[in-house]
């Protein structure tokens, strides 16, 4: 009976470990986001007021995140994502066009999120993911013409929809892939870790 508890208790902590992670934490990198899609929207708005903006400096999404996985196929969590949009602004009034100042848009964004596990292997994993929260936008514009600066602050409703993720690695650090539409971008990758 002794050795048919040993056994049992090695065999129990022997399944332990991957399959048993129920946190992770994440980083990630885009490209095109809902941010960048906003400010282009706008500058397309702006060549009716006599603005226009040019030599654009986006830094691209950075985001953070926490997934619990309830069981292996479902988990629940939040993304935190950052942006930031700079530009030069010019005038249009004149036959000539004419620097007058600079502009800078920051997009902080939380979103609540769920993510869909496919396939959760040890070595790699498939899934998808959803998310849909607000953004607090800040666009400020500094101008050298002497007019008074311009600023916005206001709040928007945003989201993340990855159609398909890939990831792979060892069975706690992993790299990571995503397709997708929304604030954390198009395409998005980065270092996830599970415990």
């Amino acid at each position: 009976m002794v050795a048919a508890a040993l056994t049992l208790a090695v065999n129990a902590n022997a399944q332990e470990g991957y399959e048993d992670t129920k946190h992770e934490v994440a980083i990630a990198l885009g490209v095109e986001s809902n941010s960048q899609w906003i400010d282009n929207f706008e500058h397309v708005l702006s060549a009716f007021s006599g603005y226009s903006y040019d030599n654009d400096i986006y830094m691209e999404p950075i985001s953070a995140e926490y997934i619990y996985h309830i069981n292996k196929m479902l988990g629940f969590g939040a993304i935190f994502t950052y942006a930031n949009h700079k530009q030069d602004v010019y005038s249009n009034w004149t036959s000539k066009k004419t620097l007058v100042g600079n502009s800078s848009n920051s997009y902080y964004t939380l979103m609540p999120a769920v993510k869909f596990n496919f396939l959760r292997k040890k070595n790699f994993g498939l899934y998808s993911k959803a998310a849909l929260g607000v953004t607090y936008r800040t666009e400020f514009i500094d101008y050298d013409d002497g007019s008074e600066d311009y600023d916005e602050k206001d709040l928007l409703l945003n989201w993340q929809l990855s159609f398909i993720g890939i990831e792979a690695g060892s069975p706690y650090l992993r790299a990571f892939a995503e397709l997708g539409i929304g604030e954390q971008g198009v395409v998005c990758a980065g270092l996830r870790y599970k415990f």
